[in-house]
């Protein structure tokens, strides 16, 4: 058992990378690897940040993201030829700021690990949303290109891409809330900056250059970066110059608290030593995902076995789990949670209480005093155990929640539960390790 910690309650909803670049500082990534410093959303320190909002608010914000990004998720894996009708614009959990082009043009754009693709808006628009930041100018990059119809990234795009006259490839993504991206499959430089003080730099990275963009973005952000496992994603095209490894480390923000997530690559991204436990990572459909394979949980020392009737998470398949940096919340099947809950709550052993925004089940009110038990979830060759930080959340005042939720053909590891975990994934050994930590520390 172990008291629950008022102070590490609230969390990255969302990511900048805080970087700086000059022109003529940033030179070629080796692998031995990067890190880069990562600011949430809600920060004071983040140009997102509303001051008038409380803590709860943003909770509530943050909820309501996880269910509208897991019926995504959802969606993507019932019917896979047909994704882009259901993709949230903003569905992302976090923001980066990088570089495009010679020199460094910066952009700040939502970075989702749901998808693959990376946009951003580009001159001359056709039409273009607001933003706050200059619009790209392709003209004014020495290392910006169009890539060709029978190019391997632009036949990755599959149906949302198509052929010009001029033999250009161009795409066309429109996303379930109408919003819509279209443009000139292209590559140019990514500037990517570093906690080392030299940014990176990496050559020919195929990216989307939006003429027409529209609908729901906010003026903040410039595109979208694809941070998922398809190969016109940001981690598969800097895959050979990193070795295929990349982690981060985030940390529960409390208000007194200056110290910042990180994510590494290359070399700086493997994750080994002790208490470091490692799953198979499993190929599956759509390959933007990555699954992992979950065998049961165990409160204390309670074991439960993943039940599931449903065939998109089937008890016991291998990869019947996705997990995601981008969600919130934990998502299992009806079957699976009833058990689970039931077993925590006659562990816990306490009265509970409603949530009064419906989205929790297993509440509990004097949190003073409640003593909540080590959750160990079992991933096949990893049992990673999870702090009372990682399963409760308190979403207002005196009152506390079981932060993993039931939902229908889908299971998700959500980003609370990989709090204070060091989280590797290696794309070469197809392995995702967890290896505790205090990322405060790190």
């Amino acid at each position: 058992m172990g008291s629950f910690n008022l102070k590490v309650l609230f969390f990255p909803l969302a990511i900048i990378f805080l970087i700086h670049f000059s022109e003529h500082s940033h030179v070629e990534a080796k692998i031995d690897g990067f890190t880069t410093d990562l600011i949430s959303w809600d920060s004071p320190r983040s140009p997102f940040y509303n001051q008038s909002e409380t803590m709860y608010q943003r909770l509530q914000k943050a909820f309501r993201r996880s269910i509208l990004r897991g019926n995504h998720f959802r969606a993507m894996r019932i019917s896979p030829e047909d994704i882009q009708s259901e993709i949230i614009s903003g569905g992302g959990a976090y923001l980066m700021n990088v570089a495009i082009g010679t020199p460094p043009f910066p952009m700040f754009g939502i970075a989702d690990t749901g998808s693959d693709l990376i946009w951003r808006q580009c001159l001359p628009c056709d039409e273009c949303y607001k933003q706050e930041e200059p619009i790209f100018n392709p003209k004014k990059s020495k290392t910006y290109k169009t890539l060709s119809c029978d190019n391997d990234f632009c036949q990755a795009l599959g149906q949302q891409s198509s052929c010009g006259d001029d033999n250009v490839c161009t795409y066309s993504y429109n996303y379930g809330d109408q919003s819509f991206t279209k443009g000139d499959l292209s590559s140019d430089a990514l500037t990517i900056g570093t906690t080392e003080g030299e940014p990176a730099s990496f050559r020919g990275l195929a990216f989307g250059c939006g003429h027409s963009n529209g609908g729901t973005f906010n003026e903040k952000q410039g595109g979208i970066i694809g941070l998922g496992g398809g190969p016109l994603s940001l981690v598969n095209q800097l895959s050979s110059e990193v070795g295929g490894q990349f982690s981060y480390c985030l940390i529960p923000v409390s208000s007194d608290s200056n110290a910042s997530s990180k994510i590494s690559f290359g070399r700086s991204g493997a994750v080994s030593g002790s208490r470091t436990v490692s799953t198979p990572l499993i190929k599956g459909t759509p390959d933007t995902f990555y699954y992992l394979t979950l065998e049961g949980m165990s409160v204390g020392s309670k074991r439960v076995e993943f039940n599931s009737k449903n065939k998109y998470s089937p008890a016991a398949a291998e990869g019947n789990i996705i997990i995601d940096s981008g969600t919130t919340l934990t998502m299992i099947p009806q079957d699976f949670y009833n058990d689970l809950e039931s077993a925590l709550a006659s562990a816990i052993g306490r009265e509970t209480s409603t949530d009064p925004s419906g989205y929790f089940s297993l509440c509990y009110s004097s949190v003073s005093n409640l003593e909540i038990p080590i959750v160990t979830a079992h991933f096949t060759g990893a049992d990673v155990k999870l702090q009372p930080l990682n399963t409760f959340i308190k979403v207002q005042e005196d009152l506390v929640c079981f932060s993993v939720i039931p939902a229908p053909d889908i299971a998700i590891f959500g980003n609370l539960a990989q709090m204070n975990f060091v989280v590797g994934y290696d794309l070469t050994e197809n392995k995702v390790s967890f290896k505790p930590t205090d990322c405060s520390n790190h």
